[in-house]
C-alpha cells in the first residue's frame, strides 16, 4: 500500500438496464388456423452491485472509470421466446470500503468480508407477452406490457483502512520508520512534514500471533475540521482496535518548540479523535515516545516523559533505529489483539 496511486475515495455513476418489452405475437402455421397467443416476455434489465475483494488495497480501479450503465434486457419474440437478459455488472472495492449516498451522504452499507455484495441498483423487470394474457374468456388477448425502466443514482466511495493497530502522531513523529521496522512495509521516510500522504499496511509476526498494524498519515490540531488532510486521515483510524500514539520528544528539550512537549501533543491528538468521533476517544491506547535512539541521559528522558506520567499514563522509550523497546511492544500489543 505504499504506492502514489493509494486511492481512498471516489464519485460514481451506476445504472441498471432497462426490461424488455413484452412481444404479441400469435402462432401462424398451415392446417392450424387458430393458433394461440405465443409472445415471448422481455428479458430483465442487467443489476449493477458492488462486491468486496480482498485482493484490492486501494479504490483506484474506480477512480479510473466513473460511469457504470448494465445492458437492458432484450425484448421478447413469437414463438414463446422470452428476451434474453442483460449481463450484469460486478464494481469490485477493497475490504473497508464504506458506500454513500451522493446527494445525502448517508451511509448505505460498509463492505468488510471478502465476496461481501451489496445491489447498487435494480435491473428492470421485463414486461410480459401476450401468451401470459390468454384465458378461457380471452383466447386471442393483444396485451402486452413494456419493461420497467433501471434505476440510476451517484454514490460516493470512501475506503476506510482495516487493520487491528493504527500509528497516531503529529508530522515527523517516527511512525513510517516505526512500520518499517515492526514489518516488511518500506513507506516514505523524509525528514519534513506529511512525508506520508496515504495509510501504509503491514503484517507483525510474534510468538504464532499475527496482526495488522497501519501508519495513519500526521496528524495536526484542526484536522476534525479538514486542517491539514483532515478526515482523509481520521476516517483510517475508525475500524482499528488499538491506538498507539507515537511522541516526539524533540520539541521539549533545549532547542525545540516551546509551544509543543509530549503531553501537548499527546492532548492535542486526544482531543482530534475525540472531536472527531467519541467511540475513537474510548479506544484502547498505548502511548509510546519515539528516537530514544537520540535521548539516552535518563534525566532528559525524565523532563520528557513526567508530564504523562503526572496523568497516569505509562509512556514507552521506543527507537527503530536501535531497536530499543521494540520487542516489548510487539508483545504488548499482540496481546491487546488477542483480547479483542
Amino acid at each position: 500500500m505504499s504506492s502514489p496511486d493509494f486511492i481512498d475515495e471516489c464519485r460514481i455513476h451506476v445504472q441498471s438496464g432497462d426490461g424488455g418489452r413484452g412481444c404479441c405475437s400469435f402462432w401462424r402455421e398451415k392446417y392450424v388456423p387458430r393458433g394461440g397467443p405465443d409472445g415471448g416476455t422481455g428479458g430483465r434489465g442487467g443489476s449493477v452491485s458492488v462486491s468486496a475483494d480482498n485482493s484490492l488495497a486501494t479504490l483506484l480501479d474506480t477512480r479510473g472509470r466513473k460511469f457504470y450503465k448494465a445492458d437492458r434486457g432484450r425484448h421478447g419474440s413469437g414463438g414463446r421466446k422470452d428476451g434474453r437478459g442483460g449481463e450484469d455488472i460486478v464494481i469490485r472495492v477493497p475490504l473497508g470500503t464504506v458506500v454513500k449516498d451522493d446527494a445525502t451522504r448517508a451511509v448505505l452499507i460498509e463492505l468488510v468480508e471478502h465476496g461481501q455484495t451489496w445491489l447498487a441498483a435494480q435491473g428492470g423487470r421485463g414486461g410480459r407477452g401476450n401468451a401470459c394474457f390468454a384465458t378461457a374468456t380471452n383466447q386471442a388477448p393483444i396485451t402486452v406490457e413494456p419493461g420497467t425502466p433501471g434505476e440510476e443514482r451517484w454514490l460516493r466511495l470512501e475506503l476506510k483502512v482495516l487493520a487491528d493497530v493504527g500509528l497516531l502522531g503529529f508530522p515527523n513523529a517516527g511512525k513510517s520508520t516505526l512500520i518499517s521496522r515492526l514489518s516488511a512495509a518500506r513507506p516514505k521516510i523524509a525528514s519534513y512534514p506529511f512525508t506520508t500522504l496515504y495509510p501504509h499496511l503491514g503484517m507483525v509476526e510474534s510468538g504464532g500471533a499475527r496482526f495488522v498494524i497501519a501508519d495513519i498519515p500526521g496528524l495536526i490540531p484542526g484536522a476534525h475540521r479538514g486542517a491539514g488532510l483532515g478526515h482523509r486521515f481520521l476516517r483510517h483510524v475508525e475500524r482499528t482496535r488499538i491506538l498507539v500514539h507515537l511522541l516526539d520528544p524533540e520539541p521539549a528539550l533545549a532547542g525545540g518548540d516551546p509551544e509543543r512537549s509530549a503531553l501537548r501533543d499527546y492532548d492535542a491528538l486526544r482531543a482530534e479523535l475525540a472531536a472527531y468521533s467519541d467511540d475513537l476517544a474510548k479506544r484502547k491506547e498505548v502511548v509510546c515516545i519515539s528516537k530514544a535512539d537520540l535521548i539516552s541521559d535518563p534525566s532528559e528522558r525524565k523532563l520528557v516523559d513526567e508530564g504523562l506520567r503526572a496523568r497516569g499514563l505509562e509512556p514507552r522509550w521506543i527507537s527503530a533505529a536501535t531497536g530499543e523497546g521494540i520487542e516489548a511492544l510487539v508483545q504488548t500489543l499482540a496481546r491487546e489483539v488477542a483480547r479483542r
